[in-house]
């Protein structure tokens, strides 16, 4: 593999990682609006919510370090 394709694939991981948490942080903000909780508490929903949120901004810091790297 060259190094041209590993920062693309490095690229596309931090962008489908960002696409996805962002994706998920809506629905979970959508469930705890509608009360959607299945089974469990509406503060352990509340808890998966900070925690998505923390881990996207965590791929955003590293998907502008590829970007910057590169």
């Amino acid at each position: 593999m060259t190094q041209s394709q590993i920062e693309d694939r490095a690229r596309n991981k931090a962008f489908s990682q960002v696409t996805q948490l962002q994706l998920n942080i809506r629905r979970t903000k959508e469930d705890i609006k509608l009360r959607n909780i299945g089974g469990i508490t509406v503060e352990q929903l509340e808890m998966i919510l900070k925690s998505e949120q923390r881990e996207l901004k965590t791929w955003q810091y590293i998907s502008e370090l590829i970007e910057k790297n590169i």
